[in-house]
């Protein structure tokens, strides 16, 4: 009995060592010179400033970073961690870059360039293989100066520092999975600059806004203490959530055999809880695991295309967006970077009579942004939406519309970039003159000669149909005879208008309001 129990034992250790060797044969040795995903072959540094490059080591290890005529030297923390920060580079390549301590990492092929994030939810994820012409869109994707890298969706409440990805060179396979927004986007400053670029496409479809922010950014500010308790319940009837799932899931599996034996149709599953701990709702979930992996790689700018997950609570997004904006910044340590985004579309049906809507007053929080944060921009779309789907597949437009941006301000070329948007309003008799700003060479309107989309109202806030015109090259008159006393001006405000108004150069007004009233979700907290 003793030496069966010897033997028993004996094996079972056998076994863990087996295990062990077989771990550590698939993964470095312990102290090897380490790098994030981020960093690899193929890759492309941001020209033009200083770039970090980071990674693991032995507690005290030296490491040498070498690439073109320059390296660096430091020495890993006790934590194991290392950091050095490479001179400006100009744009060009390849390059090789080794990483020496104990053992050597080496990356072929790095050039230099514009490097953006591509951020967002479902809409910036969305890739080119079913956008407008995707089959001729990946037929002619042959741009070895074009690299692309994806970071995977993982939802945690722990911080990672590294992901499951690699660089790759932008040809007809890789694209066709690759968010569309950020490849024409690339694809069109490659063509204007004539230097690489590098997308790092983080995008995740449905995620909400709070879930790109740190917890504790989130828990010092009093606006989400409704929205962090909230949170902080679900969180806290979790395990007794993961037992009733686990109930459920059992009469749920007798239930399908039941169905299957009585030839009936299968009952649908119960829904994990899982999925909201691990998900693109939770706050910070979004941070931790895609985007603090790839915080201080050297970047231009980010463009993000997200907010149809937040539209219910669109009066919290004017302060949500600018915080989640100005925490990147803060923790990328490379300054006021260029953010650039999308103003939601046109979605859902049309509606004949004015009314309210969530979408709207997202959109107008969107562009509040643009007054509260230097180096922001919006590239407007209410004209390129789909009624019935949240997707609309013309991401080709969309992405020009966010390149004029970065064109003209990061890089000083003369396009038209900025959308008309709303100045001021004065009333005159029966009517009310607006001016705008960002008119172009003059409005214009598309379609037909009148000018459509605007509603207005009186004191009691009652909105009606009106009628515009042009009058000058940045002015349009509205008035309605059912309003002969009118007080406030709105246009394209509902969750798809009908609205005709652009710039001579072709980029759509930015939907708006003169009023300030309370709109639908100025209670909504959580």
């Amino acid at each position: 009995m003793k030496h069966s129990l010897v033997r028993a034992r004996t094996a079972i250790l056998s076994v863990a060592l087996a295990v062990a060797a077989a771990g550590l044969a698939d993964s470095p040795a312990r102290g090897d010179v380490k790098l994030p995903a981020v960093f690899g072959s193929h890759m492309v540094l941001q020209r033009d400033q200083k770039d970090r490059v980071w990674g693991s080591a032995s507690p005290g290890e030296e490491v040498a970073v070498h690439i073109g005529d320059q390296t660096k030297t430091t020495k890993a923390g006790q934590d194991g961690k290392w950091s050095v920060t490479l001179d400006p580079l100009p744009a060009g390549g390849p390059h090789t870059m080794t990483v020496k301590g104990k053992n050597t990492v080496t990356f072929e092929d790095i050039l230099v360039g514009e490097v953006w994030v591509c951020s967002g939810q479902s809409n910036m994820q969305w890739p080119v293989s079913v956008s407008v012409d995707a089959d001729l869109e990946a037929l002619t994707a042959k741009y070895p100066k074009i690299r692309l890298i994806t970071v995977p969706n993982v939802g945690t409440q722990e911080p990672q520092d590294d992901f499951r990805g690699e660089w790759k060179l932008c040809t007809p396979d890789s694209v066709r999975p690759f968010s569309a927004v950020g490849y024409f986007f690339g694809r069109q400053l490659y063509e204007t600059l004539d230097v690489p670029i590098g997308l790092i496409n983080d995008a995740w479809g449905g995620s909400a806004c709070e879930a790109w922010v740190r917890r504790d950014v989130l828990a010092a500010d009093p606006k989400y203490k409704a929205l962090l308790e909230n949170w902080a319940a679900i969180e806290k009837g979790y395990p007794q959530a993961k037992v009733d799932y686990e109930k459920k899931l059992a009469e749920w599996k007798v239930a399908v055999e039941k169905a299957k034996t009585e030839k009936k149709p299968q009952p649908p599953a119960p829904a994990s809880p899982d999925g909201l701990m691990a998900g693109n709702a939770r706050p910070g979930n979004i941070y931790n695991g895609v985007l603090k992996p790839t915080i201080g790689y050297g970047i231009r700018g980010a463009i993000w295309y997200q907010g149809e997950s937040n539209a219910g609570r669109a009066y919290q997004y004017r302060d949500l967006f600018p915080l989640m904006i100005k925490s990147w910044r803060d923790e990328w340590g490379i300054g006021d970077f260029s953010f650039y985004w999308v103003q939601l579309a046109d979605f859902m049906a049309e509606k004949a009579e004015p009314g309210e809507s969530s979408w709207a007053e997202l959109r107008e929080a969107q562009t509040m942004t643009m007054d509260r944060l230097p180096k922001t921009g919006e590239a407007v779309i209410i004209d390129i939406g789909e009624g019935r789907d949240i997707h609309p597949r013309n991401k080709q437009d969309v992405a020009m519309r966010l390149a004029r941006w970065a064109l003209a301000r990061d890089y000083g070329i003369s396009v038209p970039y900025q959308s008309p948007r709303y100045k001021s309003m004065e009333k005159q008799g029966k009517s009310i003159v607006l001016t705008f700003d960002h008119a172009g060479s003059t409005l214009y309107t598309f379609d037909v000669h009148e000018p459509v989309g605007f509603t207005i109202a009186g004191s009691d806030r009652k909105f009606a149909a009106a009628k515009a015109r042009l009058i000058a090259p940045n002015k349009v008159e509205v008035w309605s005879d059912q309003v002969p006393d009118p007080v406030a001006v709105r246009y394209a405000w509902a969750d798809n208008p009908v609205c005709n108004l652009f710039s001579r150069e072709g980029l759509p007004a930015t939907p708006f309001r003169t009023d300030d009233w309370p709109g639908v979700t100025i209670h909504n907290e959580k």
